[in-house]
């Protein structure tokens, strides 16, 4: 049995954001020269996610809108977490949400996705670098 690791490093320019990262983990498994097996993608950060959904910006939008809903960043005063001098308790929330990983089967050198199936790293809290770990294992 094989494995491969690698990181993906993120700065997003902004507090939140959505970024397709599906490429990159195709990439990941061409390299790593696994044609059956897993491939786990790993948020390696408290306020990041990974999660897999359809690349369509109205639904960006709309997971955008209904995190904020969930776990609305102001006022910062509402969390307890944010009285250690943090304001970013509302990511750890989103990040909760949304989920820290996903695994996805590889099948012939390609992922065994569903239709409009895609790869995502979600941003809760950007501004600086953080990392995605991929971690793949099979034959």
């Amino acid at each position: 049995m094989k494995s491969f690791r690698k990181e993906l490093w993120f700065e997003l320019p902004t507090r939140r954001g959505f970024v397709n990262i599906t490429s990159q983990v195709e990439q990941a498994v061409r390299d790593s020269g696994v044609r059956e097996g897993l491939v786990l993608v790993n948020a390696m950060h408290i306020t990041a996610s990974v999660f897999i959904n359809d690349d369509e910006s109205g639904l960006h939008c709309d997971y955008e809108r209904w995190l904020e809903q969930l776990a609305p960043h102001a006022p910062t005063a509402q969390y307890d977490h944010n009285l250690t001098g943090e304001d970013n308790a509302d990511a750890h929330l989103k990040r909760q949400i949304m989920g820290r990983e996903v695994v996805v089967a590889i099948t012939n050198g390609k992922f065994d996705f569903g239709p409009w199936e895609q790869i995502f790293y979600g941003e809760f809290d950007g501004r600086r670098r953080k990392r995605v770990l991929v971690k793949i294992i099979g034959e």
